[in-house]
């Protein structure tokens, strides 16, 4: 028996555009950036073995040097800021947050959602901070690392989404939650141990931002790259009895 054909029904499909949204971004909490060193990047890409007279000859750590190197940095004189972040670490916190949000999932976020550009300018004043950590060998070996860390900062994010799928009040609410439960940076709440990186929404002319991005631009972060200050009386102490020891073995430590 031939079966009659059915009647091909109209395929719709939802027209969709993109809408954009500039934000104020304030940071609550301090922003310890994480960038990996160029020194390690060089020893993943072209590994040495040390030797013990290696090990002895040279310093482990040139706390000056990891400071420095723990930033993205921007180029040139003409530079908004010199510190940098990558816009994936905020494009991230929205994803990772959608897992705790109802009515968000966190693949759909990723792919609705993208902030603009490949980095992001950081205003405020980079501070020198020393920490103890633990590696990630099997041992869990303590170490001290130097990380560049800035006490109040701020930044203008932009965020390109998916509209009809996505509204503004959604992106905006996405973006105030991955403030406040996720973080960028390192020792940042998605992580569960710390709570740096946190940060709040606010309007273009709030005090506190624009005090922040007058007077944490370029200039103001190049001095502070270049003489730092130690950020608490731990860094102070340690960066105090390097330099004695350093002195008193016979290294030399370029400044």
């Amino acid at each position: 028996m031939i079966k009659a054909k059915t009647a091909e029904s109209e395929i719709s499909v939802l027209e969709v555009s993109q809408g954009r949204i500039d934000f104020c971004v304030l940071g609550k909490t301090p922003l310890i950036l994480n960038r990996m060193s160029v020194k390690a990047s060089h020893e993943l890409l072209m590994p040495r073995k040390k030797t013990a007279a290696d090990k002895a000859a040279n310093l482990k750590h040139n706390p000056l040097e990891e400071y420095r190197a723990s930033a993205y940095k921007a180029t040139g004189a003409d530079a908004i800021t010199r510190l940098l972040i990558l816009a994936t670490a905020f494009k991230g916190a929205m994803r990772s947050v959608a897992v705790d949000i109802p009515g968000a999932a966190k693949a759909q976020i990723g792919r609705l959602t993208y902030v603009d550009g490949d980095y992001v300018d950081i205003f405020g004043i980079p501070k020198l901070l020393m920490s103890i950590t633990r590696s990630a060998d099997m041992n869990r070996t303590p170490d001290v690392r130097t990380r560049a860390i800035v006490p109040e900062w701020a930044a203008r994010v932009s965020v390109t989404y998916v509209k009809p799928l996505l509204r503004e009040q959604a992106v905006a609410n996405l973006l105030a939650a991955a403030g406040i439960m996720r973080g960028v940076g390192d020792w940042r709440p998605e992580k569960g141990a710390g709570s740096y990186g946190q940060f709040e929404l606010v309007g273009k002319d709030d005090k506190r931002f624009l005090a922040i991005i007058k007077d944490g631009g370029r200039v103001a972060q190049d001095k502070a790259l270049a003489s730092p200050e130690p950020y608490d009386a731990e860094t102070a102490e340690l960066l105090t009895w390097f330099d004695t020891e350093v002195a008193r073995r016979g290294f030399k430590v370029v400044a």
